[in-house]
């Protein structure tokens, strides 16, 4: 396996994987290096890039206390058996280290939940993942759908603009309690962390809830999260691309919720009775 820092990264001449992380690796991470193996064969080639990107943080936000520890998650790319390890510096990226002076517009999607939330967040999301994307160029990218708006905004970018890269989406990988596994789930202490399983209720909740229409759905969400002492950042119904809610059918429930100084964020699909509408 290489480790590569700010050197170009080479092609094989074979079907190439990518897998952009911000380091700070669990199971999530690694099935996303499995995925990435199935779509490529033992001939092709996995590429995992490692960089905790400046521009996706706001003032205030965890940058400095971002978990690295890149000697333990190079292990962990190999024990996967991924190819290439990819993991720049700012100069690297962007060429400086203040970041682009160009970025990517996500468009109104972009406005809404995480990014009404994180102004700008998911300008530096699409701008790295844009530049990563040309600096590796694989064939076909991996990500996780717990980050969902994050993964619908990528694919739109990669449609709209014309990457020619195939976008995959893998389910999320969750604790035994139901938490979905996150880099920052190490910073919630113990009573936080009990606190933090009823997020993964909540949701369960909505899916029982959701034939009672969509108020239904969201109103069990709510409650759950009350019990806990909990309260959302957002939690919304959206079609499955994040368009315009179905009155019926097939949907998606996006949440986050603030635990302590921690947010987590979840999502899962919800089916509101009946056929699609669209």
């Amino acid at each position: 396996m290489k480790v590569i820092h700010d050197e170009p990264l080479e092609r094989a001449g074979v079907r190439r994987a990518f897998v952009p992380t911000m380091g700070a690796l669990h199971d999530g991470h690694r099935a996303l290096m499995r995925e990435a193996r199935n779509l490529v064969g033992p001939r092709g080639e996995v590429v995992v890039s490692i960089f905790v990107n400046p521009t996706q943080f706001a003032a205030g936000e965890d940058f400095d206390s971002y978990p690295r520890d890149l000697a333990r998650d190079v292990r962990v790319c190999d024990e996967e058996g991924v190819d290439v390890v990819y993991a720049p510096s700012a100069q690297g990226v962007y060429g400086s280290e203040q970041g682009s002076r160009i970025t990517i517009d996500p468009g109104p999607l972009g406005q809404l939940w995480e990014g009404a939330h994180r102004p700008g967040h998911f300008a530096g999301v699409l701008t790295v993942v844009s530049i990563l994307l040309h600096q590796v160029d694989p064939n076909v990218a991996v990500f996780g759908e717990k980050d969902y708006q994050q993964l619908e905004l990528v694919r739109r970018m990669c449609r709209d603009l014309s990457y020619g890269v195939e976008i995959v989406g893998m389910p999320t990988v969750r604790e035994v309690d139901g938490l979905a596994l996150s880099s920052r789930n190490v910073n919630l202490d113990p009573d936080q962390r009990r606190l933090a399983s009823a997020v993964p209720r909540a949701l369960e909740a909505a899916q029982q809830a959701a034939t009672g229409g969509v108020e239904a759905a969201l109103a069990a969400v709510d409650t759950v999260l009350a019990e806990a002492r909990l309260v959302a950042d957002y939690r919304a119904l959206c079609a499955s691309d994040l368009g315009p809610t179905p009155e019926r059918g097939t949907a998606r429930l996006l949440v986050a919720v603030p635990v302590g100084r921690t947010r987590l964020i979840d999502n899962c699909t919800v089916d509101l009775g009946g056929d699609d509408v669209r």
